[in-house]
């Protein structure tokens, strides 16, 4: 089984095309933040964009629209009618629902759960003290998300959980999960996470602070075309 942080749904459909292709893959878990529309679609059948977009420690799962997902409702139902009429129900109404027998295709497949921002907070400092290992907030709603998995259905078949991130992109979350020092800015958090870890920052990020600030500029959305077109290439 595989738990995979998803939020526009690209991660685990590769998974499920992994599996059609051959891999022994169990069930593709998709674990998602607050944001949790996909959980709701793969439970009930509705996906249902008509919700607040919260802002959470996952940014990156931060998605009420997860286009991936019209490409899995082909592969799954093979009619291009039928998903064309879906992706018209949520442009038009702001939701859709898929019949009966797709739903229970996809639930054959999948399995979803969610994992707030205190879960995820919680998640990290267990999984720091059992395990000695570092989790970014988007990996640990995906051990949550299978902790879940397992309590819920006594599955018991080797379980991967896909860490997506290094915690050092989040230092902020991940110190105070940690209970570490939150002072200073984001290089001063990254370094107090590698000081209370020792888990060594990656190479990239060390003497980023350093490296001179090339991009500076910060426009409006009503400038950009304007911006775009004055530009000098």
């Amino acid at each position: 089984n595989f738990s995979v942080p998803t939020g526009n749904f690209g991660d685990i459909l590769a998974g499920f095309l992994a599996k059609k292709l051959g891999l022994p893959v169990g069930k593709l878990i998709c674990a998602s933040n607050a944001n949790n529309v996909l959980t709701d679609f793969i439970t009930t059948g509705t996906y249902d964009k008509r919700r607040p977009l919260l802002k959470t420690t996952s940014p990156s799962m931060d998605i009420l629209v997860s286009s991936n997902l019209e490409r899995l409702l082909y592969l799954m139902s093979g009619n291009t009618e039928t998903v064309a009429r879906l992706m018209d129900d949520l442009n038009k109404k702001g939701f859709y629902q898929i019949d009966s027998s797709l739903l229970a295709a996809v639930q054959q497949q999948f399995w979803a759960g969610f994992c707030d921002d205190a879960g995820a907070k919680e998640t990290i400092a267990r999984v720091w003290q059992k395990n000695h290992y570092l989790c970014d907030p988007h990996t640990a709603a995906g051990w949550a998300v299978a902790e879940d998995y397992v309590n819920q259905t006594n599955d018991s078949r080797p379980m991967v959980v896909l860490s997506t991130a290094s915690a050092y992109k989040f230092p902020a979350a991940v110190l105070s999960a940690l209970d570490g020092d939150l002072s200073g800015d984001e290089f001063a958090q990254m370094d107090a996470l590698e000081a209370l870890t020792q888990v060594p920052m990656p190479n990239n990020l060390r003497g980023l602070k350093e490296k001179r600030e090339r991009h500076t500029t910060v426009i409006g959305k009503d400038t950009m075309l304007s911006y775009v077109q004055e530009l000098q290439f």
